[in-house]
């Protein structure tokens, strides 16, 4: 498990690597030894979720040149409004994290969970390689009925065997959209299997089967921009009462849990536009996702993922109602 082999990218030069980090962060990132820099990145679909592969090298003859801090500030986090989760794999060399009073070394094999809504500083040794997975905080909480420890490490156990291969093997089979929301369910309890507090508010077994039962019948209805928590209710065959009860124990609501499976499914589309050139419109995406208007979207979509539809579909600026 875990061996450098297993994954690879296309080489990255540092002031790639450092855009990469600008346009995730909106800041710089300033190293003691830029030239000394060697490295790839790869991202890649898992299971309609972004997940990428990377390795950092510096060959600088001083030792020291090896261990680089990257520090994730609260500014940082105002800024870019970030609010998702991220599954870390140390595939190679040793990374060391604090994020607020929370601490956690990894070595190679060891998985962590960090928050990217939190400060987080990463002190990295030894040419690391990581293989990471970005999962929407919304949609985790929803489908555990918690909220997952972060910034803590685990050492291989048989969960973190199974995410690993999960995630490693996805880009190499052929992409199932429709099959993406179950393999995501599968990811999602892998993550709470690893990284659930040690109290978690229990909920019942019946209700954790109606609830997948209702987010299976909220994919289906995605498309249809009439569709919120009363035809929900109806499809379910249960009371819109009860419906935003179960939502209400899993700290979302069913109308943003509506809005971001839309968004996270128009992220998909437009991550797969890239990939195949199609040149689908824009504001086709946004009306296949449930959206009337494209204005709306791109302002639903901007707010969520700190950037706009045209920039996650590798374009630049993005005319209205394109």
């Amino acid at each position: 498990m875990l061996q450098s082999d297993d994954v690879g990218g296309a080489p990255l030069d540092f002031e790639s690597w450092r855009a990469l980090l600008r346009a995730s962060w909106g800041r710089d990132v300033e190293v003691a030894a830029p030239n000394a820099f060697a490295g790839w990145m790869r991202p890649f679909n898992a299971c309609g979720l972004e997940a990428t592969s990377a390795k950092i090298r510096w060959g600088s003859a001083d030792p020291g040149c090896s261990d680089q801090e990257v520090e994730r500030s609260y500014r940082d986090v105002r800024c870019d409004g970030a609010d998702h989760y991220l599954i870390l794999f140390q595939v190679a060399g040793q990374t060391a994290m604090t994020q607020i009073d929370q601490a956690a070394q990894l070595a190679v094999g060891d998985v962590a969970l960090v928050d990217a809504a939190r400060p987080v500083t990463y002190f990295s040794r030894l040419n690391p390689q990581w293989l990471t997975l970005r999962l929407p905080r919304e949609s985790v909480r929803s489908h555990l009925g918690f909220e997952p420890q972060s910034c803590v490490s685990r050492q291989r156990t048989r969960a973190s065997r199974l995410l690993f291969d999960l995630i490693r093997d996805a880009d190499m089979e052929a992409a199932s959209s429709s099959a993406d929301i179950y393999m995501q369910f599968a990811v999602y309890d892998l993550v709470g299997a690893l990284f659930a507090p040690s109290d978690p508010r229990p909920l019942s077994r019946s209700s954790d089967k109606l609830f997948a039962r209702i987010c299976g019948v909220v994919m289906d209805g995605l498309p249809d921009p009439d569709f919120g928590p009363a035809e929900v209710a109806s499809e379910a065959g249960i009371s819109l009462r009860y419906v935003q009860k179960l939502f209400t124990e899993r700290g979302t609501t069913c109308s943003e849990f509506i809005y971001s499976h839309r968004l996270d499914h128009a992220a998909h589309l437009l991550h797969r536009r890239a990939l195949t050139g199609t040149g689908q419109p824009l504001s086709e995406i946004a009306y296949a996702c449930g959206f009337r208007e494209y204005a709306h979207f791109a302002r639903r979509f901007r707010k969520r993922f700190g950037y706009s539809p045209g920039a996650h579909a590798g374009e630049g600026a993005v005319e209205l109602g394109r």
